[in-house]
């Protein structure tokens, strides 16, 4: 989107607050969109396509992967963005580096990582997805990482600690945890992408779950927001049944929550008066559901912990990659030496283990156990 027709409150890139390196601008794209397109090129984008959502990559093709994640955040960050007049290329590139710091096999792998490094700080994916754009990856000459813009590092740090930002507050002055210990917001791109990586995750475990055999259309019917376009749907389509209704409940259910977003948020901002990006960061929280929709939209979220992220055959996997990822931080911790050359090199041992594990596939982490263990967890 051109800057002349973004919102006034919008993160507008010839106002960005620069790369931690300078560099020149670039010819023909603007500070936002190179962001993106380094994204896109980055070791750890590719590598999402193997890594977890909710069901292990071995169990099925057709189960989203934090790449097929990011994408749908993106298409919908997108969707919103360009109605509110919002900067749709910051949005993308936040959606789609929002996952680059996450483990293999899901949370259980961030859950595990962070117990095996309780006495080293401790692991969490979104202060390990800005590391990983920050100095992990390794693709220019005059720095580590991918030297992106501020905004979209304060995008992609959706969550930190005390203890953490004040650590990051130490080497980047007012930087990206400056909020995290004085308060305020992050741009408006960034706080949609939040909303719209929850109603993406919603949706795609509904499909995904069916999919898999832990969840029915009987039990979706007792969630209000999924029911009210079931319903819907039946009414326009008699007869309709299996994937057919599925899908397009789960279409008009979107629909409608994006639709609430836009309505939603532009009230909020117009009510909030704000007209530049430092009075965003300085108003509550602008992109919203209605208060009905976050109401259903939690109901659907704490429907999907109790039946589907709880399920028994779940939590049996999780079990098993437990397994994978405590032996592989054990094994490393011992002896560097079963580390590539690049990370036992690093000082901070501990921290070079938890990194080389969190850019793991699951399919590489499985075959990496095997071959240290000689133990095949998965068939």
């Amino acid at each position: 989107m051109m800057s002349g027709a973004l919102h006034p409150a919008a993160a507008h890139p010839e106002q960005t607050r620069g790369r931690r390196f300078a560099e020149s601008a670039a010819p023909t794209r603007s500070d936002f969109q190179r962001d993106r397109d380094r994204i896109v090129h980055s070791t750890a984008f590719r590598r999402l396509v193997y890594k977890t959502q909710v069901f292990l990559n071995h169990e099925g093709d057709l189960f989203r992967t934090r790449l097929t994640h990011s994408l749908e955040v993106a298409q919908l960050g997108r969707s919103i963005a360009r109605s509110l007049r919002l900067d749709e290329d910051l949005v993308e590139t936040v959606a789609l580096a929002h996952d680059l710091g996450h483990t293999p096999f899901g949370h259980v792998g961030q859950d595990v990582l962070n117990v095996c490094m309780k006495d080293h700080g401790g692991f969490e994916h979104n202060l390990q997805s800005l590391r990983v754009v920050d100095r992990l990856e390794q693709r220019y000459p005059a720095f580590d990482g991918l030297n992106l813009c501020f905004e979209s590092r304060e995008g992609i740090l959706k969550h930190c600690g005390k203890r953490q930002a004040l650590q990051l507050e130490a080497q980047e002055p007012r930087g990206v945890a400056y909020r995290f210990i004085h308060g305020g917001q992050p741009s408006l791109e960034a706080q949609l992408c939040n909303l719209a990586d929850e109603v993406a995750y919603n949706a795609h475990d509904i499909d995904d779950g069916v999919r898999s055999g832990l969840l029915d259309l009987a039990q979706l019917e007792q969630v209000p927001l999924v029911a009210t376009y079931l319903r819907s749907t039946l009414i326009d389509y008699p007869q309709l049944q299996g994937r057919r209704l599925l899908f397009e409940t789960i279409h008009r259910m979107l629909s409608q929550q994006v639709y609430d977003i836009i309505d939603a948020t532009s009230a909020a901002i117009n009510e909030a008066g704000v007209n530049s990006l430092d009075e965003v960061r300085q108003a509550p929280p602008l992109v919203r559901f209605s208060a009905q929709m976050r109401k259903e939209s939690s109901e659907l979220k704490r429907f999907l912990f109790a039946n589907l992220y709880r399920h028994p055959k779940v939590h049996e996997t999780r079990a098993r990659a437990e397994q994978v990822v405590e032996d592989l931080f054990r094994l490393y911790l011992a002896d560097k030496a079963l580390l590539p050359s690049d990370f036992a090199d690093q000082a901070d041992h501990p921290r070079a283990c938890a990194d080389y594990i969190a850019g793991m596939t699951d399919r590489f982490a499985l075959r990496e156990h095997e071959r240290l263990t000689g133990l095949k967890l998965f068939s």
